[in-house]
């Protein structure tokens, strides 16, 4: 039988730790890094300040660059817009062998709804 998209972040989300809205800020807070693996154009839009846009199809190649990434013990919190692809690569990042890795449960649209502080783009800015 086939699987669909769901099913995969269904299984993701049984092993991989997620960090409720209440707890998100402090858990940003306490992150080495934490990454949005959303789409370029999606982070442009608006993101939680300090963010590093890397998109979930070059996590995996890209994780071991990023200056912040210390090792195994890095404390690494992703996010994405609903929580499905965040859980895909906090599940694709422990089998990499990083040990601390959290997700938001709800993702950015979730944090957007709590009135969490995101970082957007500034609207009708004249640079003449």
């Amino acid at each position: 039988m086939m699987k669909t998209a769901h099913d995969l972040v269904s299984a993701a989300k049984e092993k991989i730790t997620e960090v409720s809205l209440a707890q998100a800020e402090d858990a940003c807070r306490k992150a080495d890094i934490v990454i949005d693996v959303r789409e370029p154009a999606e982070y442009a839009a608006g993101h939680i300040a300090g963010a590093l846009s890397v998109p979930r199809g070059v996590l995996e190649f890209k994780v071991n660059d990023l200056p912040a990434i210390k090792g195994a013990d890095t404390n690494i919190l992703v996010y994405c817009k609903t929580s499905g692809r965040a859980a895909l690569a906090a599940q694709s990042l422990e089998a990499l062998g990083y040990k601390q890795v959290v997700s938001i449960a709800g993702g950015f649209e979730a944090w957007i709804e709590a009135g969490k502080p995101t970082v957007r783009p500034h609207d009708g800015v004249d640079f003449g």
